[in-house]
Order: C-alpha cells, then sequence, then structure tokens
C-alpha cells in the first residue's frame, strides 16, 4: 500500500473534506477515513501525520465518537480541530465544558508564546469558529499557544509529544491563513515535503492502470462532461486500443450535446462507439417522480446497456466510472459519521449479475484537481471549463413525470440560459448554471391574453469542489435577458425565478 503522508479521521465535520484539500493545495497528500479506522489500517498507510475532524457531538455524549487510543502512541505528530481539539484534551486528563453561548462566526486570533504551527502567519489573523463545547482545563504538560476573546484556549500544543489543537476551523475559507497553517503542521511538526500534484497523480494512475489492467480491455462509458473525458484521455494514454469507449445516448442530454460529444472524442483520437438508447431510458421513466427512484432506474440501466455492448468485445474484463471523491462522500457514510445525501449512479459499486471488476482513478480527488488534471493530460481548455453535469441528465432537473414535452422545454430553456451566459462574460465566472423545470403553473398575462404556463428556475452557484457553494450574484440585466428570452421565445413557459439558496443547507441540483 502507498504512503498516505496525512491521515484525517473524520468524526462527522461538515468540513472535513476541506482539510485533505487544503493540504493537497499545498503540495501534501491527505487521505480521510472514518474516525473507527484500525490501528492496523493506519499503520499500513505508513503516514508522517494524523489530524482529527471536527464534528457535531460533545465529547461527553453517550454515543459520541472516539478513535483508537492507539492513535497517539505511534509515536508520529497529531493535530486536533475542534471536537478533535476537546478529545485530545479529555484524553489527556484535561477538563471540557458547554460553552455559556455557542461561538460561531470570525475571531481574531493572538498567539501566546512561539510557535512552528504558526511560522510565517501574523498575529491577530481572522479564523473561523464553530462550538459548543469549550476547553476549561488544559492536560497536564500541554500549554495554550493561542486565545481568542471568547475562547481562553483557542490553541494548545504539547510540543514534547508533537500534540497540537485548535479549537477554530483552519480548513474553511474564512480562516485567513487556514491553509498556510495546515502547511505548517504538515511541513514543520510532521516533516512532509510539497511533492504531491497531479502531474504526479497522472503518472501514478497510468502506471496502476497498466498494472492492473494488463491485456485486457476496459470498458469505459463517456459522455462528453470533464470527469468521463478525463476518465477516458487517463485509461487511454495508458492502454492504448485496449480502451473501449462508449458513449450513451439516454435522451437526457442537453441540445446539440451528442454531436459535440463524437466530435471531440474523434479530434483526440479515441474510437468513440456510440449508443442511442434513448427509447429504453424514456420508456423505464415513464411516470416516475421519486428522485432516488429516477437514479436508480439509470444507474441501473446505464450498466445494462454497457454489460451488452460488453458482450460485443472479447477480453473486456473491466467496467471505468468516473467516480469523484464528493461522489463518494454524498452517496455513502464511507468515510464517516456523516449522512447520506443523495445517491450517484456510479457509486457503490456493480450488481451481482456483472463481472466486470470497476476502474475508478478518479475516486480519490476533487472536481478542481480533476480540472487541473484534465489540462496535464492535454485535454483542451474550453472543454475542462465545461460547467458539471450531473450522470442521470436532464431527468433530475425536471420535478416530477420526464417526458419529451418537459425536456424540451427545458432542453429550450437551459440554451438560452447558456447563451447569455457567454453573451454577457459570466460563463467562466461561475462553477455551475442551469435550468430546472418545476412542473409548478402559475397565471400570466402575454398580449391581452391569459396564461397558465410552466416556471422555470434558473440555478446558478460559485464554488470550488462542489462540497460548498453559494448561489451567483449577477447583473440584474443578464437575470432579465435571461427571463424576457425564455418566457419569449418558449411556448409553455410564463415565468422565471432565480435561486437564491446556498450549499449547504440546499443541494447544488434539485433532485
Amino acid at each position: 500500500m502507498k504512503q498516505v503522508p496525512i491521515v484525517v479521521l473524520d468524526f462527522g465535520s461538515q468540513y472535513t473534506q476541506l482539510i485533505a484539500r487544503k493540504l493537497r493545495e499545498s503540495g501534501v497528500y491527505a487521505e480521510i477515513y472514518p474516525y473507527s479506522e484500525s490501528i492496523e489500517s493506519i499503520k499500513e498507510k505508513n503516514p508522517k501525520g494524523i489530524i482529527l475532524s471536527g464534528g457535531p457531538a460533545s465529547v461527553y455524549d453517550k454515543d459520541s465518537y472516539h478513535p483508537s487510543s492507539q492513535v497517539f502512541d505511534l509515536g508520529i505528530p497529531v493535530l486536533g480541530i475542534c471536537y478533535g481539539m476537546q478529545l485530545i484534551t479529555q484524553r489527556f486528563g484535561g477538563v471540557v465544558i458547554p460553552s455559556d453561548h455557542h461561538e460561531y462566526g470570525k475571531a481574531e486570533l493572538f498567539f501566546d508564546g512561539e510557535c512552528k504551527i504558526f511560522d510565517d502567519t501574523k498575529d491577530g489573523q481572522v479564523v473561523w469558529m464553530s462550538h459548543g463545547d469549550r476547553v476549561d482545563m488544559l492536560p497536564d504538560n500541554f500549554e495554550k499557544i493561542a486565545y481568542s476573546d471568547n475562547s481562553p484556549y483557542a490553541a494548545i500544543a504539547n510540543k514534547e509529544a508533537n500534540i497540537y489543537a485548535f479549537q477554530f476551523h483552519p480548513e474553511v475559507y474564512h480562516s485567513q491563513e487556514g491553509t498556510k497553517l495546515l502547511k505548517n503542521f504538515a511541513k514543520y511538526i510532521c516533516g512532509c515535503e510539497s511533492t504531491w500534484n497531479v502531474g504526479s497523480f497522472a503518472k501514478e494512475k497510468i502506471d496502476e492502470i497498466r498494472k492492473r489492467v494488463g491485456d485486457k480491455k476496459v470498458l469505459c462509458g463517456v459522455s462528453g462532461g470533464v470527469d468521463s473525458s478525463v476518465v477516458a484521455t487517463l485509461l487511454h494514454e495508458a492502454i492504448g486500443d485496449n480502451l473501449v469507449a462508449v458513449f450513451v445516448d439516454q435522451g437526457l442530454m442537453r441540445e446539440n450535446e451528442a454531436e459535440q460529444v463524437e466530435a471531440m472524442f474523434k479530434s483526440r483520437g479515441i474510437d468513440l462507439i456510440s449508443i442511442d438508447a434513448s427509447d429504453i431510458f424514456l420508456n423505464r421513466l415513464k411516470g416516475v417522480i421519486d428522485p432516488e427512484e429516477k437514479r436508480k432506474i439509470i444507474g441501473e440501466t446505464f450498466i445494462e446497456v454497457f454489460d451488452k455492448e460488453a458482450k460485443k468485445h472479447n477480453g473486456i474484463e473491466f467496467l471505468a466510472q468516473g467516480t469523484l471523491y464528493t461522489d463518494v462522500i454524498e452517496s455513502v457514510s464511507v468515510k464517516g459519521p456523516s449522512k447520506t445525501i443523495k445517491s450517484h449512479h456510479n457509486v457503490g459499486g456493480l450488481p451481482d449479475w456483472m463481472t466486470f471488476e470497476l476502474v475508478e482513478p478518479l475516486r480519490e480527488i476533487f472536481k478542481d484537481e480533476v480540472r487541473e488534471l484534465g489540462l496535464e493530460l492535454g485535454l483542451p481548455k474550453d472543454m475542462i471549463g465545461r460547467h458539471p453535469f450531473p450522470g442521470p441528465g436532464l431527468a433530475i432537473r425536471v420535478m416530477g413525470d420526464v417526458n419529451d414535452e418537459a425536456l424540451h422545454l427545458l432542453r429550450k430553456s437551459d440554451t438560452i440560459m447558456q447563451e447569455e451566459l457567454k453573451a454577457f462574460g459570466y460563463y467562466d465566472k461561475v462553477w455551475q448554471a442551469f435550468t430546472v423545470l418545476l412542473n409548478v403553473k402559475s397565471v400570466g398575462v402575454m398580449g391581452d391574453n391569459r396564461t397558465y404556463d410552466n416556471t422555470v428556475c434558473v440555478r446558478m452557484v460559485e464554488s470550488v469542489d462542489g462540497m460548498t457553494a453559494t448561489f451567483a450574484r449577477l447583473p440584474h440585466d443578464l437575470l432579465e435577458k435571461i427571463s424576457s428570452r425564455i418566457i419569449n421565445e418558449i411556448d409553455g413557459i410564463n415565468r422565471v425565478v432565480y435561486d437564491i439558496s446556498s450549499k449547504p443547507p440546499a443541494t447544488i441540483e434539485w433532485e
């Protein structure tokens, strides 16, 4: 097993994934594992340091989460963040108590003495607090290294044992120098080098694929989106003509998208098998309104179509998927005590009747890292810059029954929205933009006539990796133009609304 320089143990914080992202941005590779990961498994990864994440529980809760006590006996540095700090305090005999009031939001951090973990960062820096409990008495051999107005022990350390803890969250955007603090822990405390980047990741994955696949063939479903295009290109680099790339038109794509996908892969010198399976998908989705059922039907149908195509080729033993870290995290609680948000059609393994082995080269990286990887592999910038598009396609952007009329309205509205977004120069300024057909009708007036037609919602967000997102604050002129064109050019729509919710609490997609 490869070495994982920093192991992050997840205690359920919504920010845990950001810890790994920030470290990787600093060139230090990190992976997230559940808090309950066995000590044997952790030893196998041969880490140079361990980070205990935050979490929603109190250390005094009956069902609070605790790691193996041997984590502190490995002789390597440990950093506790928020809940992780409270665990460390309790573990070594200190006292944790409920705060008089929950501290949530920005605070100024002031140093108390010198500490390597604060090197090259400024005293009085802004950090983000989010906690209900606080440390009231330090364990023996621990000292205060920083404080804030409301947290007398905002950071503590046992320098001899190389154990450090922050009451605040260095991983979030609002902590001014949080990335540097995490890098300092990895570099100065753990002795890690900044050697990880997408270039080294690409070489490692290409070698890994070659060794695992050998002279066998890999079936890879492609959609033309960033994820599947990067997977296909990575596989083509690794195994050449042993890649069987299949594009399934499931009838749920955007306008003219099928033709664009075929042209793009042809230009890359990758043979592409195109299958029009739209009738199969749409027939199975008829009358289905539950979003989870939609996703499952689409996922199962994809696999059936792939299996049928695979039987036409000798030597296919693997199925490649563009599963990302965010897909895994949102689908199942494999990384810790976090709640399932929604299932993803490409997560969770294969049904028992399939004999393929899964190849998921992007499973451990985030969306922004996938884009970097695509550029590293030589994919064109305009393709890499495409907004994310969900695997289930437009089916989860139609609220309710998926039918030809609904898809027509959705495609036309999405095309208009994309055109205006590009015309105003905002396409590259937002992370994702799309329209949603609400299947909610309202009264309108067009000319002198009363209308009772459908409503379209425009959804545009700003994000880095899809784990969190805020709605895009766009010029009103742009929103007005999008609304005007959609209502005037598409029969059947008389109202356009704009979604101003962020993630969390909402998700980016509506279903």
